[in-house]
């Protein structure tokens, strides 16, 4: 394997917020992508994607996902949605639907739904309100845990951990097992920048059988 001989080193202290966050996203790659939809206090359904997601238990089964504070240090409206309801659905994002998530990220504000903005379906939840998206081949309908606040001010985080209560899964990609089939899925992932990259070439590695 190849070793490196210099490294820059970059203090977070000495440095701007934003470019710390650029540096952090070019170099924790690729991220998940986590389309959460909530319901707004007035009932309209919102939905943001987030890369920074990922699962953290199974036992029960659990999901983090992280929105930024705004630059404007006001929350987003995810947060203050799952904050009213404690509830929401975590979507996957597949190639197909990679334009109209990106047009989901518009900062639109709170009246507006970003499902009819988008041009997503709104599909009826079973245990939860916020509704999920048809589009998607993956739903976790969730509950709130908590919310671990990070930082303060412009680009601090909000750590949301949620308990998923029901899985979603189309038949199309489903298994005998309960598991969603990897060469079908299709999913999509967050670089850093403008840079998304896809999950089409994979490889195995057994897990080791010696010391």
């Amino acid at each position: 394997m190849k070793r490196f001989e210099e490294y820059a080193q970059l203090i977070p202290a000495q440095r701007e917020r934003r470019a710390n966050h650029h540096t952090l996203l070019s170099c924790v790659l690729p991220r998940p992508i986590a389309f959460v939809s909530t319901l707004s206090p007035e009932g309209v359904a919102n939905l943001a994607p987030f890369s920074f997601f990922n699962a953290m238990a199974s036992n029960p089964p659990t999901l983090v996902f992280g929105p930024a504070t705004k630059a404007d240090t006001n929350e987003k409206d995810t947060v203050r949605n799952l904050l009213h309801l404690g509830e929401c659905v975590v979507n996957v994002v597949t190639y197909e639907m990679r334009v109209a998530m990106n047009q989901a990220s518009f900062p639109y504000p709170p009246d507006v739904s970003e499902f009819e903005k988008a041009g997503f379906t709104a599909l009826p939840s079973r245990l939860v309100k916020p509704p999920r998206v048809a589009e998607s081949p993956v739903h976790m309908e969730c509950r709130l845990d908590q919310i671990v606040k990070i930082g303060s001010g412009g680009l601090a985080g909000n750590i949301c951990i949620v308990e998923v209560l029901c899985f979603h899964i189309a038949d199309e990609i489903c298994l005998p097992d309960g598991t969603a089939d990897v060469n079908k899925i299709d999913l999509i992932a967050r670089l850093g920048g403008d840079g998304y990259s896809t999950m089409r070439d994979r490889f195995d590695l057994p897990k080791p059988t010696q010391p």
